[in-house]
């Protein structure tokens, strides 16, 4: 970090002084400034005065006996002398490093001449590392105009990325996770750590901790020298407990807990806990170079005290396994029973370190297998979002088993790990159904399988349908009714965004009971279904508790891809319902979440998108909206490419960009009837695509756009997209001057979008009618849409409805424009005729866009069109055409 602002800030800089002191040489008097200024001494040496000369020579060089209690003054003034010296000929960059270790005498002398150097060109830029209250003590000590820039540990994503950058891409994100977890965040320690791993040609089994290099041992053990051999034993003891406390401690057998641990936070290994019984380590990175340093006997000493001190099951049997060497059914079933109380628990990433660790210890031939522990494993490494261990698990499985049913279990978890990229194991699915064979159990779980392919990888819906009812009807043969709920609720979201008559009764026969509480929690479940059907028939409250319901109950159980998809689906609810606040926030945390378990990174990013354009930064959501679009084309999910582009159209919009957004959303509406996608209510997009049109002096486009998504609206009983289009048709009404035909259609739109509980569509349409107002008699005041704006917190609107309103203060009356009834105008165009009447009536380019609905570039480029159709140069030329009707 330093060395990138160094290079920065050096650009400008003539002269670049530096130092990086080092713990050992600490001691050492005045040896940071000999780096500092020793190369420099012979250029500002001679304009020094003499006694100040002397002092500096004397302490830079070693050459006599110079003193900070003997020619501290001197060497002050020398110091602050010389800086302002170089500074004349040009400014000066300072760069110190790890200040905790810069002498005693140096730190004095900089922090001196620091504090008055004033105006001179000089900056200082300085690391220190710090903990606890030393952090404030750097910052009294230095400069008023000091800017402190507190550099925290790296986040999860970072260590990643940073792991990324050095080459350790290989890392399963459980393997980046313990990383970040033992390093702490500390960017050395992290790539030491992954630079471990990757020189190791055997992972760390499950349950054991990262390898750590000799270099962070000896950097974090160095302490450990001064402990007693009983004192180090008792944090052995801790370092191998999930949660040591000291009463569990007395349980192992460490009788003397108390004494040596306290003799351990005295040399800093432990943190102290005054409101607590846990024993904590100082750094993560202690507890594993402790553990790493271990002989193997001694580990297995501690994990067999703590097999039976631990009052947790799931504690006791992970103890029990490190402890024991070899396979051992009766472990083995202890081991599994725990992975099932852990998931019980919502714990599945616990549930399969514990069914791998239960495979390890289960004979060959046990019952059950090994590979059935694997699979166990495997499934709840998906359900905790731990993709490419699942993923790895099995395939390993499927390189020995012979079982249908197995290896249909893991083609499965091979399919599931694959996300949206679908395309990328099509090599799976004739596999698949060969081991199938006949078994309608097995064929259901493929052609399922193979529904999804068809709607993300061939963007098919009703090819998908098919092959949903198929599975749906291959499960209730063979009388898997988990299965055949999936199929169900597959279906009838299917049916539900094709628009298909089927989808009301689809989604009844999915809730028939029995239910199966894993599916009616998923993400593409029975719940996930009905959810989406509520949202698209306008029911907002009941979405509401349905999503919130879900998500609670995903939470509990540890399902993190169904909390990614669940929390993005609350942040919808939210924006539909005008909380854009609210669905910020929400969008937010689902993305983080998203990045974090690389789970539905696009579609979270594209509902970020949404939020941001409604409620935050305009800029963030082109950006997201384009890494949505750009994922999407990368996986090849035709699905999630038109909802990521449907954002960016309205982003595109928002930002004030009617072009760009007519091109993005004229391609939603390429790619949604090639998909067959009929239901207006499943992105919403059509609204944001007229408007675009008429803003780019499109109005027939535009009506066109209504019509056809109007008659789609009326047969699905579409109550809020209706009340949207014609809040856009009333925008084509007025573009084309029937001014109070819009005037009543948008009264008319509010209202029912007010009702409706659509509370940012409603404050858009108040927008629009305080715009047509403007100039006009009668109300014309902004203030409405202010209020329901800031009552939804849409800021980027907000700032939209002060800027028309500081436009629209000295416009004047607004005027339908009728078209001169000249015989020259009589070749123009509808829009271009209403452009040169406005012209016609003095109506600036700008007045013309606010009173039209159209940009002020559409206006320049239809003025274009209407010299040229006329044989005319310019406005003027216009205004004489006027005034020769006028003169007639």
């Amino acid at each position: 970090m330093l060395r990138a602002l160094a290079a920065d800030y050096g650009d400008a800089a003539r002269t670049v002084l530096r130092c990086s002191a080092t713990e050992s040489e600490s001691h050492l008097p005045f040896l940071a400034l000999a780096d500092l200024f020793g190369l420099v001494l012979d250029e500002i040496s001679d304009k020094l005065p003499a006694a100040q000369r002397t002092a500096l020579e004397s302490a830079l060089t070693g050459r006599g006996e110079s003193t900070l209690q003997r020619d501290g003054l001197a060497l002050r003034l020398a110091v602050l002398s010389a800086l302002r010296i170089l500074a004349a000929a040009g400014p000066v960059l300072l760069v110190a490093d790890d200040l905790q270790w810069l002498d005693s005498a140096s730190a004095e002398l900089l922090g001196f001449a620091a504090r008055r150097l004033g105006d001179t060109p000089v900056q200082l830029l300085c690391a220190v590392r710090t903990e606890g209250q030393e952090y404030d003590r750097h910052l009294r000590a230095s400069p008023p105009d000091t800017l402190a820039v507190r550099l925290n540990p790296l986040s999860r994503n970072q260590v990643s990325a940073l792991l990324d950058h050095r080459g350790y891409t290989d890392l399963p994100r459980s393997t980046v996770r313990e990383i970040h977890r033992t390093s702490g965040g500390n960017p050395l320690f992290a790539l030491e750590l992954g630079r471990a791993l990757g020189e190791n040609p055997t992972p760390p089994r499950p349950g054991e901790p990262l390898p750590v290099p000799t270099s962070l041992r000896a950097l974090v053990l160095s302490r450990l020298d001064m402990l007693s051999d009983e004192a180090r034993r008792t944090l052995l003891v801790a370092s191998a407990g999930a949660r040591p406390t000291l009463a569990l401690l007395h349980a192992a057998g460490r009788e003397n807990a108390e004494a040596e641990t306290a003799q351990a936070a005295a040399l800093g290994l432990l943190a102290t806990e005054p409101e607590g019984p846990a024993v904590r380590f100082a750094h993560p990175l202690i507890s594993a170079a402790l553990y790493a340093e271990a002989p193997p006997q001694e580990r297995r000493a501690a994990h067999a005290a703590l097999s039976t001190a631990a009052s947790d099951p799931i504690e006791r049997a992970r103890n029990l396994a490190m402890a024991t060497t070899g396979t051992d059914p009766e472990v083995a079933a202890r081991l599994a029973e725990a992975a099932a109380l852990a998931r019980d628990r919502g714990a599945p990433s616990v549930a399969a370190s514990l069914g791998l660790l239960a495979a390890r210890h289960t004979p060959p031939d046990g019952t059950p297998g090994p590979d059935e522990h694997r699979l166990c494993a495997a499934e709840d490494a998906i359900t905790a979002g731990e993709v490419d261990l699942a993923r790895d698990i099995a395939r390993e499985v499927l390189t020995r088993a012979t079982v249908p049913a197995d290896r249909i279990r893991a083609w499965e978890v091979v399919i599931e790990a694959a996300g949206q990229a679908l395309g990328d194991v099509d090599a799976v699915f004739p596999q698949a159904l060969a081991d199938a064979g006949d078994d309608p159990r097995l064929l259901a779980l493929v052609h399922y399988h193979l529904a999804w392919r068809k709607l993300i990888v061939e963007g098919d819906f009703s090819e998908a349908r098919q092959e949903a009812a198929h599975a749906a009807e291959l499960a209730a043969r063979g009388g898997d009714r988990r299965t055949e709920l999936m199929a169900l609720s597959f279906q009838s979201s299917t049916e539900t965004l094709m628009g298909h008559p089927n989808a009301p009764a689809t989604i009844k026969q999915a809730m028939r009971e029995p239910q199966d509480p894993y599916v009616a929690c998923h993400h593409n479940g029975v719940g996930a279904a009905r959810f989406r059907w509520l949202m698209m028939s306008d029911q907002l409250p009941e979405a509401r508790s349905t999503i919130t319901a879900l998500l609670r109950e995903v939470r509990r159980r540890g399902m993190v891809e169904s909390e990614v998809h669940f929390q993005r689906f609350l942040a919808e609810t939210e924006l539909r319902s005008g909380h854009c606040g609210r669905a910020l926030d929400l969008a937010r945390e689902s993305l983080r979440l998203a990045r974090d378990s690389g789970i539905g990174l696009g579609a979270s990013a594209m509902l970020a998108s949404l939020a941001e354009a409604s409620g935050g930064d305009v800029g963030q959501a082109l950006a997201l909206a384009r890494e949505a679009a750009g994922r999407a084309e990368e996986d090849g999910d035709q699905m999630y490419l038109s909802r990521a582009l449907a954002a960016l159209g309205h982003a595109q919009f928002v930002a004030g960009d009617a072009a760009g957004a007519v091109g993005s959303l004229r391609r939603v509406r390429e790619l949604e009837q090639g998909l067959g996608i009929t239901d207006p209510a499943r992105g919403r997009w059509q609204g944001d695509l007229a408007e675009a049109l008429v803003r780019v002096g499109e109005p027939g486009e535009a009506q066109d756009v209504i019509a056809v998504t109007r008659e789609h609206a009326l047969r699905l009983d579409r109550e809020s997209v209706l009340a949207v289009l014609d809040r856009a048709e009333a925008l084509v009404r007025a573009a084309l001057g029937d001014h109070e035909g819009a005037l009543s259609r948008l009264t008319s739109a509010q209202d029912r979008l007010a009702k409706l509980g659509y509370g940012l569509e409603e404050a858009r349409a108040a927008f629009a009618l305080a715009r047509l107002r403007t100039g006009r008699p009668g109300p014309t005041s902004y203030d409405e849409a202010a209020r329901l704006f800031r009552r939804c917190r849409a800021l980027p609107w907000l700032r939209q409805v002060d800027e028309a309103a500081a436009q629209g203060a000295g416009e004047p009356s607004v005027l339908t424009a009728q078209t001169p009834p000249s015989d020259a105008l009589a070749g123009l165009a509808a829009m271009e005729r209403q452009v040169a009447a406005l012209v016609m009536e003095g109506a600036t380019n700008r007045e013309i866009a606010a009173r039209l609905f159209i940009s002020v570039k559409t206006v320049e480029a239809t003025l274009t069109r209407v010299y040229r159709k006329l044989g005319i140069r310019s406005r003027v030329d216009i205004v004489r055409l006027a005034a020769g009707r006028h003169a007639k």
